[in-house]
């Protein structure tokens, strides 16, 4: 039985190369997105029925393409659309009405 003695060079080497390589995961470039969506993929992202997502076909809110039976959503439409919807976050200090006097 072999005994490995680790010292702290060899640590901080370790810690050196740990550093390095969650410093290239996290700096690298994420995966390209793809430019068209089908239906199910949409519902994925958004997390919506296929029932919400005609509608927002036929009342407009969300552009498509249909290519014989298949619907085709263009990935810039639907971040322009969440874009356009959102909703700015207010600031409120938290004040309890129990410590107000």
């Amino acid at each position: 039985m072999a005994i490995e003695v680790i010292t702290r060079e060899d640590l901080n080497e370790f810690r050196t190369l740990l550093l390095a390589d969650l410093s290239e995961m996290f700096n690298s470039k994420p995966q390209q997105q793809k430019q068209w969506l089908k239906s199910t993929e949409v519902r994925k992202l958004l997390n919506i029925s296929p029932g919400t997502l005609q509608n927002l076909r036929i009342n407009g809110t969300l552009s498509y393409t249909k290519i014989g039976g298949i619907i085709y959503y263009a990935y810039s439409d639907l971040m322009k659309v969440l874009e356009e919807n959102k909703v700015d976050a207010t600031v409120t200090l938290f004040n309890p009405k129990w410590l107000v006097r």
